[in-house]
């Protein structure tokens, strides 16, 4: 299990950052091309935009809960998760940030 002090200080990891905004952008994507009867599919289009717009703002709130989410695993499995990885709990985490705001 991670340190508090160690998941804090993984919201500064420039690689893990990188990924994180590399995923928005992709979530961001798959958002602005799914069908518009998708649950919250308005707000989703908001938050894609936004993310588009500032994909390190995005980015960043997303990896704050994604490491809240993932306290439990030890720092070297949240920096060695695969892409494919994050990309999943980026697109499961989407719609928690996606408020029409």
């Amino acid at each position: 299990m991670a340190a508090y002090t160690d998941l804090y200080g993984l919201f500064n990891n420039s690689e893990l950052r990188n990924k994180m905004r590399v995923a928005v952008v992709v979530a961001a994507e798959t958002i602005r091309g799914e069908d518009a009867g998708t649950d919250n599919h308005a707000n989703r289009l908001v938050w894609a935009k936004n993310a588009f717009q500032n994909p390190e703002s995005a980015a960043d709130a997303m990896l704050k809960a994604l490491l809240a989410a993932n306290k439990d695993l030890e720092v070297a499995q949240i920096t060695g998760a695969s892409d494919a990885a994050i990309q999943t709990k980026v697109d499961a985490a989407v719609n928690v940030f996606a408020d029409g705001s």
